[in-house]
Order: C-alpha cells, then sequence, then structure tokens
C-alpha cells in the first residue's frame, strides 16, 4: 500500500495538510472521503487517489465542476510530485515539501537547472507553493504538444525523446490480447491521419500547405475519436452509451 501526501495551498482549507495518507482514496466534500474538503463546488466523491503499477493515478468521479492537472481538464492522470490539483475553488499540491525537494535534487543531478528554473536549495527557505515552471525543463511538459519537429527522436530507458524531452510512456506489462487492441487502435488512427494528409498541397515557395475541406473534417474525425478513446479509458461504460 502506498501513502500519499497532498497539501491545501487554497481554498476552504488552505494550509490543511493530509499526510501519509493510505491508497486507494477518494477526494471529495462529504463523510466517507479519506481527504475531505469544506469546499461547496468540490462534488461529494469527487476524485480517486490510487496506485497502480507503482503509479500514482488521480481519476475524476464524473464531478460537476472538473478536475485539472497543472491547470490542465483531466479525467485521469498520472501524479507526478510537486503537480497542482485544482478541485472546486481548493488547489492542492501533490507530495510533501521534503519529497519534492527530492525529486528536484534528483532532477537537477540529471538536468543541471538553467536560467528561471528553481534550484533544490530553493525550498529551503520558500513556502510550499512551487513555481509553475518548476518542472517544466526537466520532466514530462504537463502533456503539452510542444515537439520541434528538428529534434531526433530517440529510445532511452524504455522510453521515447525528442532532443531531451521525454514523451509520455507506454504502459508497461501488457498482455499479449491488451498490446494486440492498443496496436490496431495505433493503426488504425495512423491510418486516418494518413489518409486525410496524402493529397496535402503547398504553396511554391513550401512555406504554406493546403487542405481539401473534406481532408480537414477526416482530422476532425480522427480528433473526435481520440477524445472518445479517452474518456473510455477513464470510464469504463463511455463506449456503451
Amino acid at each position: 500500500m502506498t501513502a500519499v501526501t497532498f497539501q491545501v495551498l487554497d481554498g476552504v482549507d488552505k494550509g490543511r495538510v493530509f499526510r501519509d495518507l493510505p491508497t486507494p482514496l477518494t477526494i471529495g466534500r462529504e463523510e466517507g472521503n479519506l481527504l475531505r474538503l469544506n469546499d461547496e463546488r468540490v462534488s461529494r466523491f469527487h476524485a480517486k487517489v490510487q496506485q497502480d503499477n507503482g503509479d500514482i493515478v488521480l481519476t475524476d468521479l464524473e464531478s460537476t465542476n472538473g478536475t485539472r492537472v497543472n491547470g490542465h481538464v483531466v479525467q485521469i492522470r498520472r501524479l507526478r510530485l510537486g503537480d497542482r490539483i485544482s478541485i472546486g475553488r481548493s488547489l492542492l499540491l501533490f507530495g510533501s515539501n521534503e519529497q519534492i525537494a527530492a525529486r528536484i535534487a534528483t532532477l537537477a543531478a540529471v538536468h543541471p537547472p538553467s536560467q528561471g528554473t528553481v534550484a533544490p536549495s530553493a525550498l529551503d527557505a520558500g513556502p510550499a507553493t512551487l513555481p509553475v515552471g518548476t518542472f517544466g525543463a526537466h520532466d514530462e511538459p504537463d502533456l503539452e504538444f510542444d515537439v520541434n519537429v528538428k529534434d531526433q527522436i530517440t529510445v532511452a530507458e524504455g522510453n521515447l525523446f525528442i532532443g531531451t524531452r521525454p514523451l509520455p510512456p507506454l504502459p508497461q506489462k501488457l498482455t499479449p490480447a491488451q498490446a494486440a487492441r492498443l496496436a490496431e487502435i495505433f493503426d488504425f488512427l495512423h491510418g486516418g491521419v494518413t489518409a486525410a494528409t496524402e493529397n496535402i498541397g503547398s504553396s511554391e515557395d513550401g512555406t504554406q500547405v493546403t487542405l481539401a475541406f473534406g481532408d480537414w473534417q477526416k482530422i476532425l474525425a480522427v480528433q473526435m475519436l481520440l477524445v472518445r478513446y479517452l474518456r473510455a479509458v477513464a470510464e469504463a461504460d463511455a463506449l456503451l452509451e
């Protein structure tokens, strides 16, 4: 059983520390939640936190006002020490100061801090709140798609990198059937993008490209399918609607 710590940075309960909570746990405003918030914008049972294969996973429980991690609306998300979770009017920080400082020290040992980042010693005299960009130069950048096509794609320790930037990792230890199903989904979506872009045109100087309206609609259809698949990962019954 993995224990987790959350610090309340803002909201009615700001200043409270929920330390070493056993997982799985739920977050909400009702009794029965291990992490209970006195916030009327928080749903009765708002989100769930569980451990799976070494990852701490946050899942939104179809809450009324949604859940955000580092400013991004999520249905399901792996948590990393230092992540900020917005639930209702409450802002939670995942991890204790000691855990976050240790993580920054580990990251700094691999990638020395550049200008604008926070060195490990910065936490010693500072508050629990971490700047938005604290981990941005070193770790997964909140899943924002900002890829430099000039950088080389490499593989290290089982993860894909574009330049020095790690990409979201694939799940490990899939059964053969699960791996086959995941490959089918990727292959299907790849085929959709390929079909939509095979007739793409370009200007004479090569600085702009054009796409027929019908092909543009194919790309939007692929985007919608990705959204539906993403929802189905978070909600097992989503494809039964």
